[in-house]
């Protein structure tokens, strides 16, 4: 086999899915940048992302037996804080992460204290992660990866920073207001709602939206018995657990919302779309101003809206003078401090804003799947509670010239106990088991000859060179062996001596 074959008994299971959940998410300018992709054009046909996203307390668990890397084969991972920026998010600090293969017998547990900064307060978040995967059985191990975080406390927006930074003053056109309201407020902390700049108070005062005591989430994958079946069903749960939730605490307009039930999503893939199925209890909210329950959002009323305006002197006619406060749901403050309530607000109050509360936003898709196996995915997303600043057509008609063009339908939205999971599962189900690896034979493979045929020159040319080097070697032994033989001296005789010639030459 080659190298990179696996050794050893391998699972025979496969399961893929994932579970997820945020106990806030913040978003300025929801929809409105394009999406960035490395395809020309593709971008265009991706929803919109947020100018920027801030999460806190998040929790994931995914499992997938179908990894690249073996060690994301299950990933449990626990972040204090994500953040995005038109789409791109960087890495956090403080995240608790653990990743298997290898196993872990034991999780991980961590605390961590979130920055100051002026959006938002987080108080001491802690979190735990704990990853498994059986070398041999595979995802067979009960519980694949599970994790948690939860939140101490968390305070939200203490200003809108996508409202354009004008005084009330400063708005075209504004009637007359009421008597005792300043018209020097902000239009970014919603005329004098919100505490402004700087950094959110821990207990929340001057926030939009605060959380005292503890919110926590739960995130968590693993197989369940398939019922009469010895195969399991890959199945994805997210929990989140929430006290009381406060709107514009420390005003005299100050709501409660009182979380009745606690919402839970879970997701299971048997393989088959027949069996697989998403069960989702949406959250009961009751929302109410000290013991007065002023509206209850549930299943058959998700959504509320409640109007955010300028009193007029109109009112400060009928009522006399009023604190320095806007009218929220019909709700103001008179200068004694007492809390009233109006019922026609035509000419009376000038609507700037709406806060939108919504819940129980349950999305769900299913298909079937050939690749990487034959099997059946569902997915699924709910949000416990979403909380949307709206501006009003009034607003935009005030705007002086060059402010109302990028007033977005959206100003900002607030999520809390954001909860996904998925699950997609083979046709008849996880088999829980091992392959048995077969030891390979020692005989030779059939087919292959003893000797092989010389198919070019470069066989011959190192016999040739040994034997070329090995010659040389022996001419030069065989010279430094055998002596020279001595030469005899040459004698030379001396020449005779020259008689003179009989007959002179003339």
């Amino acid at each position: 086999p080659p190298i990179s074959a696996p050794s050893g008994p391998q699972p025979l299971g496969h399961a893929v899915g994932d579970a997820a959940a945020a106990l806030g998410v913040l978003r300025l300018l929801p929809n409105t940048v394009d999406t960035s992709t490395i395809l020309p054009g593709y971008g265009q046909t991706l929803p919109k992302q947020s100018v920027l996203e801030a999460g806190m307390g998040l929790s994931s668990a995914q499992a997938n037996s179908e990894s690249y890397l073996s060690y994301e084969r299950a990933i449990a991972q626990s972040s204090p804080l994500g953040l995005a920026i038109a789409g791109n998010a960087p890495q956090t600090p403080g995240s608790l992460v653990q990743t298997a293969l290898p196993d872990n017998e034991k999780g991980l547990t961590g605390g961590f204290n979130a920055p100051q900064n002026p959006l938002l307060n987080v108080g001491l978040l802690n979190g735990n992660a704990h990853a498994r995967w059986s070398p041999t059985l595979g995802p067979c191990v009960g519980t694949i990866a599970d994790a948690g975080t939860s939140i101490a406390s968390l305070s939200l927006l203490n200003v809108i920073p996508s409202m354009p930074n004008l005084p009330l003053s400063d708005l075209n056109g504004l009637p007359k207001l009421a008597q005792g309201f300043d018209a020097s407020k902000g239009l970014q902390t919603l005329g004098g709602l919100l505490a402004g700049g700087g950094q959110t108070p821990a207990d929340g005062t001057g926030s939009l939206l605060s959380l005292p005591n503890t919110l926590s989430s739960r995130s968590v994958m693993q197989l369940v018995d398939l019922p009469n079946s010895k195969n399991k069903a890959v199945q994805s749960v997210s929990t989140l657990q929430a006290a009381d939730i406060e709107i514009l605490k420390g005003t005299p307009l100050e709501l409660s919302l009182k979380v009745v039930s606690q919402p839970t999503l879970k997701v299971t893939s048997t393989g088959d779309k027949a069996t697989s199925k998403v069960e989702y209890t949406a959250p009961v909210i009751t929302i109410q101003r000290g013991d007065q329950v002023l509206y209850t959002l549930d299943a058959n009323h998700p959504t509320k809206d409640i109007p955010i305006g300028l009193p007029l002197e109109q009112l400060s006619q009928q009522f006399g003078a009023l604190a320095n406060l806007p009218v929220v749901g019909g709700l103001f403050t008179t200068a004694t401090g007492q809390v009233q309530q109006v019922t026609d607000t035509a000419g009376k109050v000038l609507d700037l804003g709406v806060l939108r509360l919504s819940i129980g936003e349950l999305n769900q898709k299913g298909q079937q799947l050939d690749t990487p196996f034959a099997g059946y995915q569902l997915g699924a997303s709910a949000r416990m509670l979403d909380l949307q600043v709206l501006p009003t057509s009034g607003l935009k008609n005030l705007l002086p010239a060059g402010s109302a063009g990028p007033l977005p339908s959206s100003l900002a939205q607030l999520s809390l106990g954001e909860q996904i999971g998925r699950a997609y599962t083979p046709s008849g189900g996880v088999v829980c088991g091992s392959t048995n690896p077969v030891t390979p034979a020692g005989n030779p493979a059939p087919g292959v000859p003893q000797k092989l045929a010389y198919t070019a020159g470069a066989y011959s040319a190192v016999p040739l060179f040994w034997t070329g080097a090995a010659m040389l070697l022996a001419g030069v032994l065989l010279v430094a062996a055998v002596p020279g033989r001595r030469r005899k001296p040459v004698v030379v005789k001396p020449s005779p001596v020259a008689k003179p010639s009989p007959r002179p030459r003339s």
